[in-house]
């Protein structure tokens, strides 16, 4: 039977880390000393690796907070430039032959690695990350509406905008990424049905570099501001700090995604042009599934995220986002519209 989740919210705790480097990408280990018979978490992260300030290292606050709680140890494994599906089938066997559970492959790339590994390993618990195609029932497919907090962008896009000129830059022209532009354009709408939105895909395909290339996001932020927009929120990974960069050097607004972006180290020196992010709970997706491995009661089956269960959201650290009354108002009244269903989110 498949089981839905509500994926909770999680914080970040910190680890020892000592780092090697592994036929199948660089990794780095860490133990806590406890007594589960698992040596922990198994991670294998998604185009662009640790660092990104948003999707991968929301998994990796996940994985590290986790460590903590349950007294496990963990591995996490770099992606490498132009690999294939049989190099992340390598990377899973061997987080599997290592005893790590859960296996936990951030991305829908994963999916075809997944099925085969979980397929070789069933007293072992998988997840996978942005995916729900394995009906499996040792692997839990961990998704999310998307759609619902890029909505809530949109209207702050709307609401924050001087030139009724907003936006938008997804890393690849997938599927998975029309969520997002989909939920930011009827939400933008809401406020201003006459509201001009420039959109662009950095490539088509995930190999290319779009979700691994701040230039790329930098190049084409540039473009859009100069054709008028003033907010731009872009749904592209480690190709969104271009995009952010971009944004502080035009004196305009960004918005973030998946991770708090207002809040990440690396971006301090642009966040006052952080106007707020797109929330995506990754963090609590990874954290939720160890939890149910440690309480031996393993998830599986599809586990979605939605703005009422906290699996997305909207991010308040900005002061001059939090403290505006007009932008809140707005939002509160679409969170209250999705949340009671009388607003229903696109997502093409």
């Amino acid at each position: 039977m498949r089981r839905v989740s509500r994926i909770a919210v999680a914080g970040v705790a910190t680890a020892a880390f000592a780092v090697t480097v592994s036929a199948c990408g660089s990794s780095s280990t860490s133990s806590t000393g406890g007594d589960n018979k698992s040596k922990g978490i198994g991670l294998a992260y998604d185009v662009g690796g640790k660092g990104d300030q948003s999707f991968n290292d929301a998994a990796y606050a996940g994985f590290e907070k986790a460590q903590k709680d349950f007294g496990v140890g963990g591995r996490d494994i770099e992606p490498q430039d132009g690999e294939s599906d049989a190099d992340k089938v390598q990377r899973l066997e061997t987080l599997a032959k290592q005893g790590y559970n859960p296996i936990i492959g951030v991305g829908y790339s994963y999916a075809p690695a997944v099925k085969t590994v979980a397929a070789k390993y069933p007293k072992l618990t998988f997840g996978i990350i942005d995916d729900n195609t394995i009906e499996t029932k040792n692997v839990a497919d961990m998704v999310f509406h998307e759609e619902q907090s890029s909505y809530l962008a949109g209207v702050a896009a709307a609401k924050a905008t001087k030139k009724n000129h907003i936006g938008f830059i997804g890393g690849v022209d997938i599927p998975l990424i029309h969520k997002f532009e989909a939920g930011f354009a009827q939400g933008a709408k809401s406020i201003n049905p006459k509201i001009k939105i420039e959109s662009q895909y950095l490539t088509a395909t995930a190999q290319e570099g779009g979700f691994s290339s701040p230039d790329k996001g930098e190049n084409a932020a540039d473009g859009q501001i100069d054709a008028g927009a003033d907010v731009v929120y872009a749904a592209a990974g480690l190709s969104g700090q271009g995009v952010i960069k971009s944004a502080a050097a035009h004196k305009v607004w960004a918005i973030g995604v998946d991770s708090d972006q207002y809040k990440q180290d690396a971006l301090a020196k642009y966040k006052d042009s952080i106007l707020t992010s797109a929330l995506k709970n990754v963090e609590g997706a990874v954290y939720d599934l160890t939890k149910s491995v440690a309480d031996k009661k393993p998830l599986s089956g599809e586990i979605r995220g939605d703005l009422k269960s906290g699996g997305v959201g909207i991010s308040q650290s900005n002061p001059a986002f939090a403290k505006n009354a007009g932008i809140q108002a707005a939002i509160k009244k679409a969170e209250e519209g999705i949340k009671n269903g009388s607003i229903v989110v696109k997502t093409s």
